[in-house]
């Protein structure tokens, strides 16, 4: 395990406080910040640290007291329920195989939440689960300019280039994809990010996904401009300059029972934040938790790092003007 419990006291304990220079990137900034030595290696604990927040919620000790749910746990979004859950299970036939409907794939096949909380993708390297895992780590490290990415230590991102074809089957709409970027900025928060830097990292992921019928954007510059919107039902907001002749009709997933369905859903337990409204994130709704699928990490509130505490993000617009 890269990250240890000793090494996350100390790095509390020291808190930067200096501004991030405008020709170094977030990623090596805050790799610096946190652990010391900007390598490969670091970059990938990192963003093994935030995106598996952003999938289990809390398990990190200490944090900021920021309670986070993640994207496992079931919620509310504008007081819409949103469980996204069936969509990573195989309860769903939503993931694109190449056909012209989604298929049921289990995305939790290998251990579930478990070896999340070991700062692992997975048990072992060869499941659904890992490929999904890594592959987030590996994007967002592309979002957050990682420049030691692609060297030993932590690869670059070579998975599929747009986000739409990904998530084309799953028919999304403007609660679901909220929920998943409050998600997102409550785990930037959950390490002592400021609120102006959350806002800032939400409002460039609604430009990127929130938007139906969005023209091509390059998100991975290798790959160049691709179709990147998640939110494609007809509740989301259309796009400036649409492009919606690019996009296929939406096709909803159809429920796959569990007698015809190869994928069985992992029985690790998820955290998940207490009842009660959070501020989203980006400004743009309400999202709040709905219970608990099992026992959250107790979380240690420690002074002085509410301000700029871990610093993830703390230069966030820089983001935005990556994605944009």
């Amino acid at each position: 395990m890269r990250f240890s419990k000793a090494t996350a006291l100390a790095v509390v304990a020291s808190t930067v406080q200096a501004q991030r220079p405008e020709n170094t990137s977030i990623c090596d900034y805050y790799t610096t910040a946190l652990l010391k030595d900007n390598t490969a290696d670091n970059q990938a604990t990192l963003l093994t640290l935030v995106v598996n927040t952003v999938v289990i919620g809390n398990y990190t000790q200490p944090n900021v007291g920021v309670k986070v749910a993640g994207i496992l746990a079931p919620g509310t979004y504008n007081g819409t329920d949103v469980n996204l859950l069936p969509y990573f299970t195989g309860e769903l036939a939503s993931s694109n195989r190449g056909g012209d409907k989604g298929v049921s794939i289990n995305f939790l096949d290998d251990g579930g939440a478990e070896p999340l909380k070991k700062n692992k993708p997975a048990n072992t390297e060869g499941s659904t689960q890992y490929f999904l895992l890594t592959h987030l780590y590996q994007f967002f490290g592309s979002l957050l300019g990682c420049s030691k990415q692609g060297m030993p230590g932590f690869d670059a991102y070579t998975g599929h280039a747009s986000m739409y074809e990904v998530h084309k089957f799953m028919a999304l709409d403007p609660n679901e994809v909220g929920y998943f970027i409050t998600q997102v900025g409550l785990a930037a928060s959950s390490f002592g990010v400021a609120d102006s830097d959350v806002q800032a990292v939400g409002k460039a992921l609604i430009s990127l996904f929130d938007y139906r019928c969005a023209p091509p954007t390059a998100v991975i510059e290798s790959q160049g401009a691709q179709l990147q919107a998640i939110c494609i039902a007809d509740t989301c907001p259309l796009a400036a300059n649409s492009t919606c002749d690019s996009y296929q009709p939406v096709v909803e997933p159809s429920s796959v029972s569990s007698s015809g369905s190869a994928s069985a859903t992992p029985t690790a337990s998820y955290s998940t934040s207490p009842s009660g409204t959070t501020p989203v994130p980006t400004g743009s709704g309400n999202a709040t938790s709905t219970g608990s699928t099992g026992s959250s990490s107790t979380v240690v509130p420690t002074a002085g790092a509410a301000a700029n505490g871990l610093g993830l993000a703390a230069a966030a617009g820089g983001v935005l003007a990556f994605l944009l």
